[in-house]
């Protein structure tokens, strides 16, 4: 990691929330439609220019999706005054802190009966515990890199799969830290995506849940409503579910392009495309089956786990293979490793 580097986040970070003041204190007292939108696009296009002034990639990744996505999508649900800053809370220091972190407002939470959130309560906490030996496993997973000589192609990638999912959700487990100091309900990140019974599970209920609860809202529920009076409510359905994926992965185009600095090959545009349509796909055999036929989740799991990565290895990885990524992720993980050394042995 570049000195000064730490310097540079927090320029970025206090521009940030110079911006999202400037979204409580003026834009707010705009009437929401049009013309707050209007007004938010100087906002917008901060959020996705700020963090290209980092060069690590921990850090400017996990900024870039924080302000670039979360940021930005929650701001423009606010410009129609919908989604979770609307109503515009009490507090500047609320404001700010849903706006960039997956927090759960009091509506979202009301939305959950009582009896549901006693029962997730336990849950919550063992996927706290769970962290430890996921962090232990990506540790020893790095440190198998150093094999990567020996090792067969499908295993090296096989290990990147298993390496992305564990370091996104360390990471925005990490990101949550502040929400939970300052005493917020939590949305969860993911839910054993391993444990999947289907894509449909997979994508809607276990991966990246702070993604789905914002495409939903301002992707999934427009398009649906929108189509809906042309096509029919079942087809407007299956499009709002391929135009969230469409969605999401320009997105990821724009983090690849922050990783790579290259220009967009697609790919990864293709990978959640595909995935979408294949999602609906199976709603609809799935409708087409009722009662009639269904595979056992035992063996639709495995298989549905395996076309993510198959598809992963096939789409998602070639664009950070063949531009060096790995081998930044890895040098910067060395960097830290070494920091912390050394600052063991200052100590001693």
């Amino acid at each position: 990691m570049e000195a000064g580097e730490m310097e540079k986040s927090i320029m970025v970070w206090i521009t940030a929330v110079m911006c999202v003041c400037y979204c409580y204190y003026l834009v707010a007292r705009i009437r929401g439609g049009v013309m707050r939108l209007l007004s938010l696009l100087p906002v917008f296009c901060l959020f996705i220019i700020l963090p290209f002034s980092l060069n690590s990639l921990h850090i400017g990744v996990l900024t870039l999706f924080l302000l670039s996505w979360v940021g930005n999508f929650k701001l423009i649900l606010f410009a129609f005054d919908e989604g979770p800053l609307t109503p515009l809370p009490p507090k500047l220091s609320r404001f700010i802190s849903i706006t960039f972190l997956p927090i759960k407002t009091e509506q979202q939470q009301q939305l959950i009966p009582s009896h549901q959130n006693a029962k997730k309560a336990p849950k919550v906490n063992w996927k706290s515990v769970l962290l430890l030996p996921k962090a232990l496993l990506l540790a020893l997973i790095i440190r198998s890199y150093e094999y990567r000589p020996i090792m067969h192609p499908y295993l090296v990638l096989a290990l990147y799969s298993i390496h992305l999912y564990l370091a996104v959700e360390i990471i925005l487990a990490l990101a949550a830290v502040p929400a939970r100091a300052c005493g917020f309900e939590l949305e969860p990140q993911f839910d054993e995506p391993y444990l999947a019974s289907s894509l449909q599970d997979f994508w809607g209920r276990r991966w990246n849940l702070m993604v789905t609860s914002i495409l939903r809202p301002t992707v999934y529920t427009p398009v649906r409503r929108i189509s809906t009076p042309i096509v029919g409510l079942q087809l407007a359905q299956l499009s709002g579910v391929v135009a969230a994926f469409l969605v999401s992965g320009l997105m990821h185009e724009v983090i690849f392009y922050y990783c790579t600095h290259v220009y967009p090959t697609w790919e990864v545009t293709s990978f959640f495309v595909l995935q979408g349509v294949c999602v609906v796909i199976e709603i609809q055999v799935k409708r087409a089956l009722t009662d009639r036929w269904q595979l056992h989740r035992a063996i639709s799991g495995p298989l549905a786990v395996v076309f993510v990565v198959v598809n992963c290895i096939w789409l998602f990885f070639p664009q950070l293979l063949r531009n060096g990524v790995i081998e930044r992720l890895l040098q910067e993980y060395q960097i830290m490793i070494d920091f912390v050394k050394a600052n063991q042995l200052f100590q001693n």
